[in-house]
């Protein structure tokens, strides 16, 4: 019991440093984990500070797709439907190969989709035709007009 209990120990220490490794060849001067907190800031509805970081992840890793589209659906939300499809092309320029974790999907207000980072390796989708469903969404709602009340 004891040999089991250390080799999967030996088996967990192994795959976190393996997995730490490639997190830390991929962060740029700390984007991932602003990433995150942007992200977080969003799902909780701080739309305003979440932008302010993901401006910040720009200037250190500009055309950041990931960050450009989850502006873009920051923009779409405060009812700025034009800067969102400029965020949002600017990310498809950028996306082709760059690959997320579609699982944490942050629908903001019941509009465009912004994602969550994830390590390399659980990253399943490629965020590309992510974002070309956004501008879809944006464009639909461009074409309707504005809300009637």
């Amino acid at each position: 019991m004891v040999r089991l209990t250390l080799k999967i120990m030996a088996i967990l220490m192994v795959l976190g440093i393996f997995g730490a490794g490639s997190g830390f060849a991929q962060e740029k001067n700390g984007v991932y984990r602003m990433m995150i907190e942007s992200y977080d800031l969003m799902a909780a509805g701080k739309l305003d500070q979440a932008q302010e970081v993901y401006l910040k992840v720009l200037k250190v890793d500009p055309g950041n797709p990931l960050a450009l589209n989850n502006l873009g659906a920051i923009r779409f939300k405060q009812g700025k439907p034009q800067e969102a499809l400029d965020y949002f092309n600017q990310a498809l320029a950028k996306a082709k190969g760059y690959k997320v974790q579609v699982n944490p999907v942050c629908d903001v207000g019941g509009s465009c989709l912004a994602f969550r980072p994830s390590e390399p390796v659980y990253a399943n989708r490629d965020l590309a035709p992510l974002i070309k469903d956004n501008i879809k969404v944006v464009k639909a709602a461009q074409k309707a007009g504005p809300p009637k009340r």
